[in-house]
């Protein structure tokens, strides 16, 4: 296991021991929406708190299976990030669609670390109860029609849907805006080599025309730009791209 995955089992499994043998612990740390303002913390402490053994053992299950994977791939810190923005996700939904509905659990959370999970390794296959495969990506798109319908005509079992619901929305929009921050577009600026304004100082005897056809509209695209904006307004994929066709002869070497 991962470090933060070990901890954070370790600490839901601490707490629901805690809940067995404290008087009134788990109404303490429950979230009740309507009671938020006067208990502010179970907002982050509902998550850690579980109404059954079947509860905690179903919903640590699944982040001993998913979440090492997920935090290797995000690092600790934004790992972290995604748990608790998926589990205080859920808990804000809850406070606007079932306001009177005390929740508990990690499920919110782990919903978060599913939805990462379904989008690095959508074609996973992961085995319902241990027999029926289903793709991840599918897994997902079930679970949000389920707690859709569920939720809107009465969650059933007692399930905090809304808070599941969360736990998906927030998890999807930080993995959106992490891939788009951290992910291939700062890899691609990392390894993509420097090519430096004087490599393309004679952009303009670029010949289209006798460049391939599968290359002809991307170069067209990047001359035109050159021509509104300027040589600073490429990109260094674009650069590298465009010093492709530079005839040889027309190239100056960089200076060091």
């Amino acid at each position: 296991m991962t470090p933060w995955v070990k901890r954070l089992i370790a600490a839901n499994v601490v707490v629901f021991f805690l809940q067995n043998t404290v008087r009134g612990l788990t109404g303490t740390l429950a979230f009740v929406p309507a009671l938020v303002l006067a208990r502010p913390w179970t907002v982050i402490t509902y998550m850690f708190v579980h109404a059954s053994i079947t509860h905690i053992l179903f919903n640590m299950i699944a982040l001993y299976f998913f979440g090492p994977r997920v935090e290797e791939r995000l690092g600790a810190n934004r790992f972290l990030v995604l748990y608790f923005l998926s589990g205080i996700t859920g808990a804000i939904l809850s406070f606007v669609f079932a306001p009177y509905a005390a929740i508990v659990g990690a499920s919110g959370a782990i919903f978060g670390v599913l939805v990462a999970f379904a989008r690095y390794w959508p074609r996973e296959r992961i085995y319902i109860w241990g027999v029926l495969p289903i793709e991840a990506r599918l897994l997902i798109v079930l679970a949000v029609l389920w707690t859709l319908w569920s939720g809107f005509n009465g969650s059933r079992g007692g399930v905090a849907d809304f808070a599941h619901l969360g736990g998906i929305v927030a998890g999807w929009f930080y993995i959106m805006w992490v891939d788009r921050q951290h992910g291939a577009r700062k890899f691609r600026a990392k390894t993509t080599p420097k090519i430096g304004r004087d490599m393309l100082a004679n952009w303009q005897r670029v010949d289209s025309s006798r460049v391939h056809e599968i290359n002809r509209d991307e170069v067209n695209r990047i001359l035109d730009k050159i021509s509104r904006s300027g040589l600073m307004s490429l990109t260094p994929q674009e650069r590298l791209f465009l010093s492709n066709f530079v005839p040889p002869d027309d190239r100056v070497p960089p200076v060091s």
